[in-house]
């Protein structure tokens, strides 16, 4: 008789897990918009989550800790004016959140460590470029300040949060509507999907395609496409006959993948979410009340499915928290925030283990919140690693730092590239001897038209009594 081998993998019996109900967020009232983002960012100190709200767009950020009942007068950021279709918490800063909206505009905020006593309606800083809704927006993995913007115009566009100027527009490489936007772990290639039923590997800074594949999954509906750490690619979408579908692409070849399985016949859009240090991918589909996850090996047949945790409910959106937010004691392996219609879920994910010693296996170092690179460094083509931490310890969040914008000095003879507009809350010292410039020229212009208005004055005198005299 031959023996059934099992395959050996330390994230077998990964298992999931709601928390207690005393540790929910209730009574939010959960965004309607029909857009397929995940509508929740969290990082190790905030939950933030797309709300209904009147006359505008609006999102909530709750510090972790504030769970239970939300009160329905709880501080809002209320700045744009159409409905929020994306947000992103920076990974370089706690405090700094992006938005994007249905009102064209980008809005990148500073959220203060204390709860706020009311809404809070100014941005740092407010990014203009695009003509139509804006969509998606994800913050570059290592270089500081650096976002990129994909909206209903198919364009993208990167931009230094750090001076509100656009550093690149990316506006020939899309026909049609873009449906996700992903970086590769150093921040050097993107990975995009399309309406127009096309997978490209871009390089943002060459502003060109090196690769695409037509039709990765043959049905009509939005496919989606993700970076592993080595350098494969990641995609979910469907099949002629609507069944869903995961992908796996080596670049090498992109022609036919090299692993491709197909699940169900549900029509929610699968969005993955990827854990490099666990090479794991978790598939939450919206409306669906469960979440799949797959380990991703370099050998044949490459993606093993794990386990699906099942719930009742029905999910709207879904936030994923960064591996230094998570509790190593109890050797947690992933978190998610899974939106309800009314609240806010978080799910533990546990690889069980007997000893309480910290385990090196499940956790090797990871992304830490330090930048690699300035945005100057990362435009003139350098790459760098992401900065990576032990968690051996746990993560102790920093305290509020603040996000200086100091906008180019306007009197410089550089001309922008591109529709570079923007506006900024706040100015740091770099920026003052422009300041002084230009008031001093507006003091002299004023000296001047102070002048000429009295050469105006004694004219039209001269000219009243030079009239009476001939009058009579």
């Amino acid at each position: 008789m031959s023996r059934r081998v099992v395959r050996q993998s330390k994230f077998r019996h990964v298992f999931g897990q709601p928390v207690k109900a005393d540790q929910m967020y209730e009574d939010i009232r959960v965004s309607k918009v029909t857009w397929d983002s995940s509508f929740c960012a969290v990082n190790p100190k905030f939950l933030a989550i797309i709300v209904e709200s009147g006359g505008g767009g609006a999102f909530m950020v709750l510090p972790l800790a504030k769970t239970g009942r939300v009160d329905k007068n709880y501080p809002l950021v209320t700045g744009h004016t159409a409905p929020v279709l994306d947000i992103d918490w920076s990974p370089h800063n706690d405090n700094v959140i992006a938005s994007a909206s249905e009102d064209t505009t980008v809005m990148v905020w500073q959220i203060p460590d204390h709860v706020p006593v009311r809404n809070i309606t100014e941005p740092a800083v407010t990014l203009e470029g695009h003509s139509k809704r804006v969509g998606i927006i994800t913050w570059h993995p290592t270089a500081r300040n650096v976002l990129l913007s994909a909206g209903g115009d198919n364009l993208l566009i990167l931009w230094n949060v750090g001076t509100g100027e656009m550093l690149l527009m990316l506006d020939d490489l899309h026909g049609d509507l873009i449906y996700n936007v992903g970086w590769n772990h150093n921040g050097s290639l993107l990975v995009t999907t399309c309406k127009d039923k096309h997978v490209r590997i871009i390089d943002p800074r060459q502003r060109r395609v090196l690769a695409e594949k037509i039709k990765p999954h043959e049905g009509a509906r939005p496919i989606r496409a993700i970076f592993m750490a080595d350098g494969k690619i990641f995609t979910t979408g469907f099949s002629k006959m609507s069944e869903r579908q995961l992908a796996l692409w080596d670049l090498k070849n992109f022609e036919e993948p090299i692993a491709l399985q197909e699940m169900d016949t549900s029509n929610g859009v699968l969005l993955p979410f990827y854990d490099p240090d666990s090479s794991i991918v978790y598939l939450c589909g919206k409306g669906d009340s469960s979440i799949r996850y797959f380990e991703i090996t370099a050998e044949a047949p490459y993606v093993h499915y794990l386990n699906t945790y099942s719930s009742k409910e029905p999910q709207r959106g879904m936030g994923f928290m960064p591996k230094r937010g998570l509790d190593v004691s109890k050797c947690e392996i992933a978190r998610f925030f899974k939106l309800h219609e009314r609240k806010c879920e978080p799910i533990v994910m546990t690889v069980p283990r007997k000893s309480d010693l910290f385990q090196d296996d499940l956790y090797p170092d990871t992304p830490g919140p330090e930048p690699a690179l300035e945005a100057d460094e990362w435009l003139a083509g350098k790459d760098a690693e992401p900065i990576l931490i032990s968690l051996r310890d746990g993560y102790v969040p920093v305290k509020n730092r603040e996000l200086k914008v100091t906008r180019k000095n306007i009197l410089d003879n550089k001309p922008p590239v591109g529709p570079r507009r923007s506006h900024s809350a706040c100015d740091t010292n770099s920026s003052r001897p422009a300041l002084e410039e230009l008031l001093e020229e507006i003091k002299l212009l004023q000296q001047i038209v102070q002048a000429q208005e009295k050469r105006i004055s004694a004219l039209e005198n001269k000219l009243c009594t030079f009239t009476n005299g001939t009058a009579r």
